[in-house]
């Protein structure tokens, strides 16, 4: 089978940037401190996020569903000591109606993380009382703190919770004792953010044009190339509208590109388009063919593949559609 085509996919592209300080910085002090200059770029540490993956609570992690973390990125304040996570939803009208469980199984899992290294130091009671060694914890043991925010990205309202007690059916008289557990929301499509850096400002003023549902099509490219040139918007900042808003291109072959615009994302999203709808027309055929002549599910599958040269997953999709 040839090697996949698309490699370099959305999420890497808007992790990518949030990688950098000055946007990350930015970005958290805007939706913390209302703009206030608060966090400075060069006392932040990355965290490995592959490592983050594994501090999640595996069976909450395997359990709280199949939709995946399209971006998060961790970094470490070493003035103030606090954990910050970006967590993103891509895609269009992807509304997590969990997100308040998910965002607390993810902080859980770091402090989770924190208090089982810390526990590992202490292989003897030495040094503690018995209630200390019971609790593998010391009195003045203390753990980092993280504050996640979550980015949506779609282009309908989150109507979905900000917080634990949206999921739950609670009796008036019971209210004031459940505790309720919040979360920092964005809403990429309208916001009253105050950033300071140039880039941030321009992604998200991009993203308001091309998620406004009142426009037609036409008007939004129109502004949003219009937006791109008056401003002189920087091709990784066109690079992560588009994964942001989970334009289908091939983002391997547009990032190669010496210069990059709005136009060209719009010129490729139309050609992606053309071929998704070749695939798919071939996909329709071999499955219909396969099924008259009673092959196999796991045999229409693998022509897919071979034929298409798509993954297994892709095959899968189409197999769902075509079959019934």
């Amino acid at each position: 089978m040839g090697k996949k085509k698309q490699e370099l996919k959305p999420d890497i592209v808007v992790k990518n940037y949030w990688r950098n300080n000055e946007q990350f910085a930015d970005f958290f002090n805007a939706v913390l401190f209302d703009g206030e200059q608060i966090i400075k770029a060069d006392e932040l540490e990355d965290i490995d996020t592959e490592e983050s993956s594994i501090l999640e609570h595996k069976e909450y992690a395997e359990s709280i569903g199949a939709a995946r973390d399209n971006v998060k990125i961790r970094k470490k304040s070493t003035i103030y000591n606090v954990e910050m996570v970006i967590l993103g939803i891509e895609g269009q009208e992807r509304i997590h109606y969990a997100m308040p469980m998910r965002v607390m199984g993810y902080d859980y899992g770091t402090y989770k993380k924190q208090y089982d290294d810390n526990a590992a130091k202490y292989k003897s009671a030495n040094g503690m009382s018995s209630d200390e060694y019971m609790s593998k914890m010391k009195k003045t043991d203390k753990f980092i703190p993280v504050i996640t925010i979550v980015v949506y990205y779609g282009e309908n309202p989150w109507d979905g919770a900000v917080s634990l007690c949206d999921m739950l059916d609670i009796p008036k008289k019971m209210q004031p004792f459940v505790n309720d557990y919040k979360i920092h929301l964005i809403e990429a499509r309208k916001n009253k953010l105050k950033l300071h850096n140039i880039n941030n400002r321009d992604l998200f003023n991009l993203l308001e044009i091309l998620l406004n549902r009142k426009e037609k099509l036409k008007e939004t490219r129109e502004k949003a190339i219009k937006y791109a040139r008056e401003h002189d918007v920087e091709k990784s900042v066109i690079m992560t509208v588009a994964g942001a808003a989970n334009c289908k291109i091939d983002y391997d072959f547009v990032t190669k590109k010496g210069s990059v615009d709005m136009c060209t994302v719009f010129e490729e999203t139309r050609a992606e388009g053309r071929q998704e709808g070749r695939l798919e027309g071939e996909a329709k055929g071999i499955v219909e063919i396969g099924l008259e002549f009673g092959l196999s599910e796991e045999d229409i599958l693998a022509k897919l593949q071979i034929k298409l040269n798509i993954s297994l997953q892709k095959a899968q999709e189409y197999f769902a559609v075509f079959s019934k």
